[in-house]
């Protein structure tokens, strides 16, 4: 291990971000119309999946809360963010004639809207927008992308960043291909987010929970990434805090407002400046979580769930990795082996929560498919975020799933 490092990040650092405004509060839904307002947008369609379009506890606060500012619901998304609905959403846009977006739900209805944003703001047509998509694997916008006010049901931490994922499959008729990319455009962050623990509350635990830990290891990443910077190390572990206890509640009682207030609000502060133009702090159990969930059903949160304190106790062996400064942050700091502390704190929100703990349990891939998982893993983008002196290799990872499994 190499030697321990100060808690400061302590090299230069330039911090680049523009902040959504930021709402916060039970009922706050209450309030869009007059978000709207405030920055000049008139008629907003709600972008969602057909379970929150349908769910009256999550579709009439909403409604109420923009008025005379609805402009329409499009309720066609799905967890594949295919190219084919983000067209005919921004069809719907352009019918409606408005001037916003409501991003509406968990993380594939706000991926959704921002590719809406960038198809309404210029002249693709569908086969244009499908011939760049297949080429490139990504979506340029023609203008400024039309403005968007995310409104999250879910804890997955989906709603403060400027990337969205996007596919496209040759069911559509669009592509001959299957082709998976995304979108990455600082214009795409959201101009506003509404964080209301009563929608969230409407939500299946199930969902939940899931989506809780992968908002969970971003703030635990977002300290440990080479690019934290101190803005970040503040958000993060004050988030963390909030969190870990928030979260550990919540999974031993029942899914309310009152039990998700510290929880959206942690969620908001780990969130905070970790997605910028100039990258990100997702780190090695992202990188993780992309490999486990390609070609595979296990869901990104469970992913997590299990591998993420098999890949801490990696890093731990290897690096220093702030264990000082998470340890203080998820309430562990007095514990002479601060490493493993931190460990057992991550595997404790886990099992609180009730998700899996081993691989074997979950619908992902078989140990005689952990070579090319590792391959996957190693060439993810967000490992070059991994903390300083850490140089994952395929055996490495091999050696996490083993342990996982």
């Amino acid at each position: 291990m190499t030697g321990a490092l100060d808690d400061r990040v302590g090299a230069p650092f330039r911090f680049d971000y523009d902040s959504p405004v930021l709402r916060y509060g039970a009922g706050c839904v209450a309030d869009l119309a007059d978000e709207l307002d405030r920055q000049g947008f008139e008629r907003a369609l709600v972008v969602c999946g057909s379970t929150v379009g349908s769910t009256p506890a999550v579709m009439d606060p909403v409604r109420r809360g923009l008025g005379d500012r609805l402009a329409g619901v499009f309720d066609g998304t799905t967890p594949e963010k295919r190219l084919a609905t983000a067209l005919d959403a921004r069809d719907a846009y352009r019918e409606h004639d408005a001037d916003a977006l409501v991003a509406l739900g968990g993380g594939s209805s706000l991926d959704v809207a921002k590719a809406v944003s960038v198809l309404a703001s210029g002249g693709h047509d569908r086969e244009a927008a499908a011939s760049e998509f297949a080429e490139t694997g990504t979506l340029t916008a023609d203008a400024d992308p039309e403005p968007i006010v995310a409104v999250p049901t879910t804890l997955a931490g989906a709603e403060l960043s400027v990337v969205a994922g996007l596919t496209a499959s040759p069911d559509s008729g669009l592509v001959d291909e299957f082709v998976s990319g995304g979108l990455s455009d600082r214009r795409l962050m959201p101009r506003a987010v509404c964080y209301d623990p009563e929608l969230v509350a409407t939500t299946p635990r199930r969902v939940l929970v899931g989506s809780a830990m992968n908002g969970f290891d971003k703030g635990v990443e977002t300290l440990y990434a080479a690019n934290a910077t101190p803005v970040t190390d503040a958000t993060a572990a004050r988030g963390l805090g909030l969190l870990a206890d928030g979260l550990r509640d919540l999974g031993r009682g029942d899914v309310t407002a009152d039990a998700l207030e510290p929880v959206l609000e942690g969620l908001l502060l780990v969130q905070y400046g970790i997605s910028r133009a100039d990258g990100t702090t997702l780190s090695v159990i992202h990188a993780f979580g992309h490999g486990l969930t390609d070609g595979y059903a296990v869901q990104q949160g469970a992913a997590h769930a299990v591998v993420a304190p098999h890949v801490l106790r990696h890093l731990f062996a290897e690096v220093d990795g702030r264990r000082d400064l998470l340890a203080d942050a998820l309430g562990v700091g007095g514990s002479e082996d601060r490493a493993e502390a931190v460990v057992e704190a991550v595997a404790g929100v886990r099992d609180a929560l009730g998700l899996p703990d081993s691989l074997a349990d979950v619908d992902g891939p078989e140990p005689e498919d952990f070579p090319a998982v590792a391959e996957t893993v190693v060439a993810d983008s967000f490992v070059a975020n991994a903390p300083r002196g850490l140089d994952l290799t395929t055996d490495d990872v091999e050696a996490v799933l083993r342990a996982a499994y």
